[in-house]
């Protein structure tokens, strides 16, 4: 079975070699997906009995940040569609194996309610148009989530082919994402080819079937975040190690500024993954003996993943500020790693509204935790 951390190590040189091609295209390049695939890193959490790598959420983890290390359009590309193959958990087995079992096949879309799906005999008809599509320029399934005329909420599994894609991606950050909208239009689902989000009981006996959706999710956002700023931070090391200051005959390596400043990024952007890393582990320890995770340990997970979200744009912040000048150019890795991080901490998974909810817990007030 594939080491899809080491897989992911093994695609970083080619990943970073066409990371400006990608932007400047807005989606990824065919060679470069076709790594991605074949290193088994677009199913990572695909169960073993269908034939999939079935990565623990460490693994998840740490493969999205290698890849998300060498660009982070890519990685995000990488985190979308492994968080989407954990749907194959919940699917009955013979329509998991037609959506997930073959090793080329990605799946992606949103899982936003945007949709309407009425019953008739034998599925659904699906309408609807979602945002933030991720990579659904390569995918083979589309998923988009519906309310149901019976006002159930549905992930409905569509072949791409039935589904348009709406050129709208023009960003700041993520550019090679090609995370535009999507439509459909009158598409049947059969029954079988949907998934209700925290009520669909488990199909799987993998551990990876008892670990929280959302909670899954928020991690892996978060460890793209992470990816881009390590490669922020390196940056600035390498750079301040061969650039001479404005007006001065001492290398920026050689400022006390500098050097106050890339250490704490360092030590930010260190914590923040350790902290993400043990929650994850600690989790895992319980999903894998069978036992529940419960709320006060998903929303530990989902405090180390908005902190190291949080912690990742302000180490890039300020491995860019250190850099100066050089960094603003769009020829920059750093100038890219900052736009990709800001566009990133959008993503509602990582959210600073969460401390709220998290902050209402950790004081003893009742809370929704449906979606920790």
């Amino acid at each position: 079975m594939v080491d899809v951390v080491d897989a992911a190590l093994s695609v970083q040189d080619l990943v970073r070699e066409r990371a400006a091609e990608c932007e400047r295209a807005r989606h990824l390049s065919p060679d470069v997906v076709d790594a991605l695939v074949g290193a088994g890193l677009m199913r990572m959490c695909v169960p073993r009995e269908y034939g999939g790598p079935e990565a623990t959420p460490m693994q998840l983890a740490e493969a999205i940040e290698a890849v998300a290390e060498a660009d982070g359009a890519t990685g995000w590309c990488v985190m979308i569609a492994s968080t989407t193959s954990s749907m194959a958990c919940f699917l009955e087995p013979d329509v998991a194996r037609t959506v997930f079992g073959e090793p080329g096949i990605v799946a992606g879309g949103a899982f936003a309610p945007s949709g309407r799906a009425a019953r008739r005999d034998g599925g659904w008809t699906v309408n609807g148009r979602w945002s933030w599509g991720s990579g659904t320029d390569h995918c083979h399934w589309t998923l988009g989530g519906a309310i149901t005329d019976a006002g159930e909420f549905h992930l409905m599994f569509v072949p791409s082919e039935q589904v348009e894609l709406h050129d709208t991606w023009f960003t700041s950050g993520l550019r090679a994402t090609a995370s535009g909208d999507f439509e459909m239009r009158d598409v049947f689902v059969p029954d079988g080819y949907s998934v209700q989000p925290l009520a669909s009981r488990p199909t799987s006996s993998s551990p990876l079937a008892h670990f929280p959706n959302f909670t899954l999710l928020a991690a892996a956002v978060a460890s793209a975040m992470l990816g881009i700023a390590r490669h922020a931070v390196d940056e600035a090391v390498a750079l301040a190690q061969g650039k001479r200051q404005s007006y001065s005959s001492k290398l920026l390596a050689e400022s006390a500024t500098a050097q106050i400043e890339l250490s704490r990024a360092e030590a930010t952007l260190s914590a923040a993954r350790a902290f993400l890393l043990d929650e994850l582990a600690s989790a895992w320890d319980l999903a894998s003996a069978g036992h529940r995770i419960p709320t006060e340990t998903r929303a530990r997970i989902r405090l180390a993943g908005v902190h190291a979200a949080e912690s990742a744009v302000r180490a890039t912040d300020a491995a860019y500020t250190t850099a100066g000048g050089p960094a603003v150019f769009e020829t920059s890795p750093l100038q890219r790693c900052l736009r990709d991080v800001h566009t990133a901490s959008q993503h509602l998974q990582v959210s600073p509204r969460l401390h709220e909810t998290l902050g209402r817990l950790l004081l003893g007030q009742s809370i929704d935790a449906s979606t920790l």
